[in-house]
């Protein structure tokens, strides 16, 4: 087929909002589950976010002038996360996806990021067979957490908003704890207002850009996590996400009245540390 990728352009956003609906709307309807995306406008306003952020490479695929798909690379850190990558639903099966997913494999290695990452709805096996047949390897099962907020404390660990001053202990956390920082997603979520930091014997010990789909959280321990869950007052999106390995906290959430949405798979290239602490992916990575 005539496929061409191109650069996103603002415009852009509309169609690629709709696609992307239609697309995960769509496979998760087939499987019985409720979609990532609310509707196509929440999906665009998520484009148009993307799509002018200089922190982001994103391509669009056009079949004989009509776009059908689009995918994004957020480069705002060292490692790179992917996705959304979504087809249209008239021409998916096609080498779409695997084209979309080569041309931003292709820019990480111009960049020489030293690692790219993504998450995986673990109900969708035409896309875990997309990812690992190009490299991707399977690390973990992620659980997609849901439910009224925790409230509450955790003795001993204070959270606040962090600020820019936090920059530099939260990234050396980071990177203790997964061999890389985060910096260029913290920033934004320090100037968007959704970043905390937890406290714990008068120094930082963990952070969260956000408690939602879209934020990741870095602890020393798992207390650190737990205080910064137990501080939202709501879970964007289609909720958190936590380790399935990570028992106690897994247990502690659904005990305090959190469901399991979906279950999802973390996969990767190039660097990656098992984590020396505990940890709460994005929908990115």
């Amino acid at each position: 087929m005539d496929l061409v990728l191109r650069p996103s352009r603002a415009d852009d956003a509309p169609e690629c909002g709709r696609i992307c609906f239609e697309a995960f709307d769509g496979i998760a309807r087939k499987h019985g589950y409720p979609s990532d995306m609310p509707g196509p406008e929440p999906a665009t306003e998520m484009f148009r976010m993307v799509f002018g952020h200089p922190g982001f490479y994103t391509v669009v695929a056009e079949l004989d002038g009509r776009i059908v798909g689009s995918n994004c690379l957020d480069e705002r850190s060292p490692v790179a996360g992917v996705g959304p990558v979504t087809v249209d639903t008239a021409v998916q099966d096609g080498g779409v996806g695997r084209r979309l997913m080569l041309d931003v494999m292709r820019r990480a290695n111009e960049r020489r990021a030293p690692g790219i990452r993504l998450l995986q709805s673990g109900y969708h096996c035409r896309s875990f067979a997309l990812y690992a047949g190009l490299g991707f390897e399977f690390r973990e099962t992620l659980a997609c957490l849901q439910g009224p907020p925790i409230g509450g404390t955790v003795p001993g660990y204070e959270v606040r908003a962090a600020t820019d001053a936090d920059l530099a202990a939260c990234d050396d956390l980071c990177r203790r704890v997964h061999g890389a920082d985060r910096g260029g997603e913290l920033a934004d979520a320090i100037r968007a207002g959704t970043a905390r930091v937890t406290e714990h014997d008068g120094r930082i010990t963990g952070y969260a850009t956000d408690l939602s789909f879209f934020g990741h959280t870095v602890g020393e321990t798992t207390e650190d996590v737990r205080a910064l869950i137990a501080s939202a007052p709501a879970f964007g999106g289609p909720g958190i996400l936590v380790p399935a390995r990570d028992s106690a906290l897994l247990k502690w959430c659904l005990g305090h009245g959190l469901k399991v949405r979906q279950l999802m798979s973390l996969m990767t290239i190039g660097l990656y540390s098992e984590p020396a602490g505990a940890y709460l992916p994005s929908i990115l990575y």
